[in-house]
């Protein structure tokens, strides 16, 4: 990989993600679990975890990225606007910097539904 080099790649936000993350972590807030509540504070519909959003930062170290040998060293996020069950989102990463005696990787990714970013952030990759 070379520094400018971009990926991407679709994802729907499904309610076996939802359901599966409010098992697991049990975070049962109630603007993620009830939609008039959200639909009360101004909301379209009860908003996904952001954290979930992460569990796709994960994917693309893990199964985009070309290289396999690699470890999440850090990443940020900033959700910029809330996501609802069912979008239909697009993330893409770029890479912007790379020091190679090191082996580590910098990225910077936003999250994308329609023509709205819905988060941004950087991660740092590290060859292993």
């Amino acid at each position: 990989m070379n520094k400018g080099d971009s990926f991407s790649f679709r994802f729907d936000l499904i309610e076996e993600a939802y359901l599966a993350f409010t098992d697991v972590f049990k975070d049962k807030n109630i603007l993620h679990t009830n939609s008039e509540y959200a639909k009360e504070k101004g909301f379209e519909s009860k908003v996904m975890h952001g954290n979930i959003l992460n569990g796709y930062v994960s994917y693309f170290v893990g199964e985009v990225l070309p290289i396999r040998n690699v470890m999440l060293i850090s990443q940020s996020i900033k959700y910029r606007k809330p996501v609802y069950l069912g979008n239909k989102l697009l993330f893409k990463a770029s890479v912007a910097d790379f020091y190679e005696s090191v082996g580590l990787f910098e990225f910077k990714f936003t999250i994308v539904r329609g023509t709205d970013v819905v988060a941004k952030g950087e991660i740092q990759v590290k060859e292993i």
